[in-house]
């Protein structure tokens, strides 16, 4: 197998940053807390639940190391849990400055073989020390959410690549960040792009990013969608959710888009489309879902609207511009909890949710997606770290699809717990659709 680190291990400080249950006020009633929100999602994820039992029986990460930057809520300790469960020593902290939640975070700490250094609110300092904690573990397998730990074990650890059998990638937005460094060369172990996978971005993007950013904006400012403007930027698998559920809530949606083929999709499927310079004089809600920055600037805010509201949906917070809006401002304040408003000079307030995070984990009330859409992205996850410490030595160094027999295990699993039965192709139609001899 190409891994080294049962017989031999790297001369890497182990990093002093402390586990979460150092920062909390009283960890045993935290952790009782996170227990029972881990406990309420265990109950509403069948796939985990399958596998929890096989990993139980046959410990396939024992001897393993498996380090993990996610969003740190329940559903995530689900995961860390399951390959706990299945052998592994799991070190994780956040992917996110604002989505973890302190008490799953100090139940996990409980978590025998699991270590959890995300804290929530922490700053940039924080945020990278915990990251480098995890990585003091010497993790042979990597899970990321958005790329920054293995960015960060190329950038500072590059001894530590040899004995990492890969890793696997949760989002668009690292996948992207992936793929341009395999391109440059420089990504030295396998990664699977478990965001491209279908059980990820047709039901996590769509459903998951959909119901969960729009539900955390109508909690956060207790205002209804109905009736509103509500631009969507990007139409990749994300934004279609967002369209789709915020048109089922009787809002007016808008696309804006980069991509000739996306717009059209998005003008055949009934919605406006136009430029962000258009969108920005009439729109009343924003959700950017793009990954990029910049896609609200300046030239937007100084023609919107008083009292829209600006969310972001999409990854890092770089989407909406802060700085150039904070430039504007003559004044900014709180006016809701999780809701800062920047007032214009002219009078407007453009009410930022979340810090410009991502809404549907960052902002105070957010949960993260539904328990039934995660379990299958880490149901997918979950297999693929079984993949990796069974066959690394099949991969080589780059970005690496997800097995379409692994993402069809996932999907039967899911299949099975809602008992729902479905056909197969026989004998004959396999051969006829194999062959290219028939014709008409």
């Amino acid at each position: 197998m190409f891994k080294t680190r049962q017989n031999e291990r790297h001369d890497v400080s182990h990093q002093t940053y402390p586990p979460v249950d150092r920062h909390v006020d009283d960890p045993e009633a935290a952790a009782a807390s996170g227990r029972r929100k881990m406990e309420w999602a265990r109950q509403h994820m069948p796939i985990l639940a399958a596998l929890r039992e096989q990993f139980t029986e046959t410990e396939p990460f024992a001897g393993e190391t498996v380090g993990m930057a996610m969003h740190v809520e329940a559903t995530t300790a689900n995961l860390a849990t399951l390959l706990a469960d299945g052998g592994a020593e799991v070190a994780i902290t956040g992917c996110n400055p604002l989505s973890t939640h302190d008490d799953v975070s100090t139940a996990l700490n409980d978590y025998e073989s699991v270590t959890s250094y995300a804290v929530r609110g922490v700053d940039d300092e924080d945020y990278y020390a915990a990251i480098e904690a995890v990585i003091g573990h010497e993790p042979t397998v990597t899970v990321d959410d958005g790329m920054d730990m293995v960015a960060a074990i190329h950038e500072d650890y590059p001894e530590l690549i040899d004995s990492i059998v890969g890793g696997c990638e949760e989002t668009t937005t690292g996948v992207h960040r992936l793929r341009a460094m395999d391109e440059d060369g420089e990504l030295d172990y396998p990664v699977f792009a478990v965001n491209d996978t279908p059980m990820k971005r047709l039901f996590d993007n769509v459903h998951g990013t959909g119901e969960s950013a729009l539900s955390t904006i109508v909690q956060t400012t207790n205002l209804s969608l109905a009736s509103k403007h509500v631009v969507v930027a990007g139409y990749g698998y994300c934004g279609r959710g967002v369209a789709k559920k915020a048109a089922g809530q009787n809002a007016n949606v808008i696309v804006t888009e980069v991509d000739p083929r996306k717009a059209l999709e998005a003008h055949m499927e009934g919605y406006d489309v136009m430029p962000m310079r258009e969108a920005a004089a009439v729109g009343d809600i924003f959700v950017t879902t793009t990954g990029n920055r910049d896609v609200i600037t300046r030239e937007h805010f100084e023609v919107m609207d008083d009292g829209v509201l600006l969310a972001n949906a999409g990854h890092f917070d770089v989407e909406v511009n802060l700085e150039q809006l904070d430039d504007l401002a003559v004044d900014r304040y709180e006016a809701r909890d999780g809701v800062e408003a920047f007032e214009m000079p002219d009078g407007r307030r453009l009410n930022v949710l979340a810090d410009g995070r991502l809404v549907n984990l960052a902002a105070p009330v957010a949960q993260g997606h539904p328990a039934e859409v995660m379990d299958q992205s880490f149901g997918v996850q979950a297999v693929c770290v079984r993949e990796l410490v069974a066959n690394g030595d099949d991969y080589e160094a780059g970005v690496h699809e997800v097995p379409d027999e692994l993402d069809r295990e996932v999907a039967e699993v899911k299949l099975d717990a809602e008992g729902v039965d479905y056909d197969s192709l026989s004998e004959d139609q396999r051969a006829y659709m194999d062959s290219w001899q028939h014709g008409t």
